[in-house]
């Protein structure tokens, strides 16, 4: 976990949008000692972003399956995207 003081942000941003794009994990900026907000660069906020996307599809698909609905076969799959494709 990365932890800097607001007043390292002010004073030098350069160091910290260095530091977010070389670790690209969130920095957690504090103020008077305390959590305050946090920064990222764009890339891994992104990347981030697109994680939570495709765990909440996941997640549907599989609320979808306990449900009982019982989805697309593989053949399936591959016939619709060949119909799309070719």
């Amino acid at each position: 976990m990365l932890i800097k003081s607001s007043t390292t942000l002010r004073n030098d941003y350069g160091a910290i949008s260095d530091l977010a794009h070389k670790e690209a994990e969130p920095i957690y900026i504090t103020k008077n000692g305390e959590g305050d907000v946090v920064v990222m660069s764009v890339e891994a906020f992104e990347r981030r972003e697109e994680l939570f996307r495709l765990k909440a599809n996941l997640a549907a698909a599989e609320r979808l399956r306990m449900a009982g609905h019982e989805g697309v076969s593989l053949e399936e799959s591959r016939a619709r995207l060949e119909k799309l494709y070719v």
